[in-house]
């Protein structure tokens, strides 16, 4: 019974000293508050020097390369894959053949094709032949004897135009006829267009295989990116090229001609020089409705320049196209300038440390520096943008330190006093 005036004197000794505590560390928080106010308030000056270099402003955009070559192979003609002779990593030349299918039901129109060619020929050299025609003529009668001569016969030959006309059409119709079947019996037979790489085969022998009707001519679309399909797909990085897309605001500073980065993602140590070949005027996407995130966007393809031989179609890319390039220019940082337009002021430091405000002209506004035309000179200080230490009091965080933040401090404070003096807290508790 003795012991809990005991414990209660316990608590009330560590309740007084955690009141001592705090109490100074008020006061030494307020004694440095008060001793860092006003330093924190000042700003921290920082200058460049006017200097002579290149501007260079460009604007970003992402694509992926492809090969004007890149082609996809597909049979004029389709029916049961008879031979497949090619297979992915061939090297092909231009000619070679790819693959074949069966010929029997094209041989067998040909052969009708010819015979109706044969017949329609035939038909027109007998419409252009005419058919003869045979006339009597009644003998005259003697006047004088009142007897009448002998009738006498004329044979003449009449040509139907209008049957020659239809006989002519004929021929031609089977003509057209037996070219059409002519290519499509070629068309059992796939060759190469181009000269390249086999990237893809999409079948084996005793497959089906559909055709498309018209001849392959190689080569992807100039406006697009994506990889060519087809039976045999040849691909071959000889005279690469990129599509890229750009913002809306940036693709309007995209010019025919513009010089141009190009670095592959996989492979960032990688940069490649490129020639903007055209921009196009058409939205490549576009945002649908209130609230869409998707924006608008335009393509530009760039040419490749140097050696291509390593790279592959479909490799994503970053591109940077030079929009403006002034070179040996007065430039300062763009932090040193303040307004907007063609004029702009800016903060000269003179060597006594005392500063002039000055009006600037300038040109290129590059990706970091602006190029200067008139109002400074080579080798001038000018201040850049200044910047203020974060907090009111002195203290990064504006708060004293141990104490927290909304109620952290206090809750790491409270098991500090479970942990020390705490015992009488416990004690108390119970």
């Amino acid at each position: 019974m003795k012991a809990l005036p005991r414990r209660r004197a316990a608590v009330l000794v560590n309740s007084a000293l955690v009141v001592a505590l705090l109490a100074g560390a008020a006061v030494v928080y307020t004694t440095l508050d008060s001793g860092t106010s006003t330093a924190a308030g000042k700003s921290q000056i920082r200058s460049a020097t006017v200097s002579k270099g290149t501007v260079l402003a460009t604007v970003s955009g992402s694509g992926a390369l492809s090969s004007p070559t890149d082609a996809g192979q597909d049979f004029v003609t389709g029916g049961k894959l008879t031979a497949v002779k090619v297979s992915v990593g061939d090297a092909v030349k231009k000619g070679d053949v790819l693959a074949t299918v069966a010929t029997t039901e094209a041989q067998q129109q040909v052969d009708a094709a010819k015979k109706a060619l044969t017949t329609a020929q035939a038909n027109l050299t007998k419409a252009e032949a005419g058919q003869k025609v045979t006339t009597s003529t009644p003998g005259k009668t003697d006047t004088r004897t009142g007897q009448q001569a002998p009738a006498t016969s004329t044979t003449t030959t009449e040509v139907d135009e209008a049957q020659v006309a239809q006989a002519e059409q004929q021929v031609e119709t089977a003509q057209t006829n037996l070219t059409n079947a002519q290519t499509a019996l070629a068309g059992t037979t796939l060759t190469a267009s181009v000269d390249g790489t086999v990237a893809s085969v999409s079948g084996k022998v005793g497959d089906t295989v559909t055709g498309s009707g018209t001849k392959s001519t190689g080569g992807t679309s100039t406006t697009t990116s994506s990889t060519p399909s087809g039976f045999v797909v040849l691909t071959n990085p000889t005279g690469m090229r990129v599509t890229a897309s750009f913002s809306e605001l940036d693709s309007l500073k995209v010019k025919k001609g513009a010089a141009a980065t190009v670095t592959l993602n996989a492979q960032s140590d990688t940069k490649l020089n490129a020639t903007v070949l055209s921009v196009s005027s058409l939205p490549n996407s576009s945002g649908s409705g209130a609230g869409s995130s998707s924006a608008v966007q335009y393509s530009a393809v760039l040419q490749i320049t140097g050696d291509t031989s390593k790279l592959r179609t479909g490799l994503s890319a970053t591109i940077s196209v030079i929009t403006g390039q002034a070179d040996n220019a007065l430039s300062v940082p763009t932090a040193a300038l303040s307004g907007t337009g063609s004029s702009r002021t800016a903060t000269v430091v003179k060597a006594d440390g005392s500063t002039e405000r000055v009006s600037v002209s300038v040109g290129i506004e590059g990706d970091s520096t602006v190029q200067v035309l008139e109002g400074l000179s080579e080798g001038d200080q000018v201040q850049l943008v200044s910047t203020t230490v974060s907090g009111g009091n002195g203290f990064p965080s504006g708060n004293f330190p141990g104490l927290g933040v909304a109620g952290g401090g206090g809750q790491t404070g409270g098991g500090g006093a479970r942990t020390g003096a705490g015992n009488g807290g416990t004690g108390g508790g119970r």
